[in-house]
């Protein structure tokens, strides 16, 4: 199995966003509905922002819209996407652990769309995102859901989904060659996410576990009563 990279994969991952994913418009559905939905006049930092399908859309709300993400090759995705759309978002190549770009208590708003299960070190990336908060401000993430997608989860042949290795946390690459965890993933609890949170002095104020929609139970009917995301949204406290 080689390598493979989020620069190597970018190509392929952003054609399949803009030709229509129903997991990615879920969970970009699932993180909007845990914002407000007027931001006018917020600033808003989208973490991982990939090809900006969540970046763009807190754009369309209002909100002074940044989007930052290692992969060189999304960024130039996002950029393209901006300047034939201009929609005023600001994109940088930055780092989730650090936030290098985005000055002290700016932004009002974090939000994470299946990001933080990407960043090696999520205490680093908590404490990036709180920095980079005002008082008050909040922070919003999704990721596949750690008990369902943990490493080696699988199907059974009647269509029955096995978990895997649930308790353990580190990094992972799917041998799927056609999935996007074959870029690799960090996998982690969800007591892992809450308690880093309390940690690093969040507020918990929402943990969402939502039943996959009809779009995606059409594309994959085994998907029923398995929960594809979860959904967590903090304060700073």
């Amino acid at each position: 199995m080689s390598a493979e990279t989020w620069d190597s994969i970018a190509d392929w991952y952003a054609e399949k966003l803009r030709s229509g994913s129903a997991l990615h418009d879920f969970a970009r559905d699932l993180l909007l509905d845990a914002l407000p939905g007027d931001l006018t006049g917020h600033g808003v930092l989208d973490v991982g922002c990939g090809e900006g399908i969540i970046t763009r859309a807190v754009a369309a709300r209002g909100a002074a819209s940044h989007g930052i993400d290692p992969s060189e090759r999304l960024i130039e995705y996002a950029r393209a996407a901006e300047k034939a759309r201009p929609a005023g978002v600001k994109y940088a190549v930055d780092d989730g652990r650090t936030l290098a770009t985005i000055a002290d208590a700016s932004m009002d708003w974090v939000t994470a769309g299946l990001a933080y299960n990407n960043v090696p070190d999520l205490p680093a990336a908590f404490a990036a995102a709180r920095r980079v908060l005002k008082p008050g401000g909040g922070l919003a993430f999704t990721v596949p859901h750690p008990c369902f997608e943990a490493p080696r989860a699988s199907w059974t042949p009647d269509g029955q989904r096995l978990v895997g290795d649930y308790l353990d946390e580190g990094f992972w690459r799917s041998a799927n060659a056609t999935g996007v965890r074959r870029a690799g993933n960090q996998h982690r609890t969800i007591a892992s996410y809450a308690m880093g949170l309390v940690m690093c002095g969040f507020t918990i104020d929402l943990v969402s576990e939502p039943a996959p929609n009809a779009r995606i139970l059409a594309e994959q009917p085994r998907r029923a009563g398995l929960p594809p995301f979860l959904l967590i949204a903090a304060r700073m406290g």
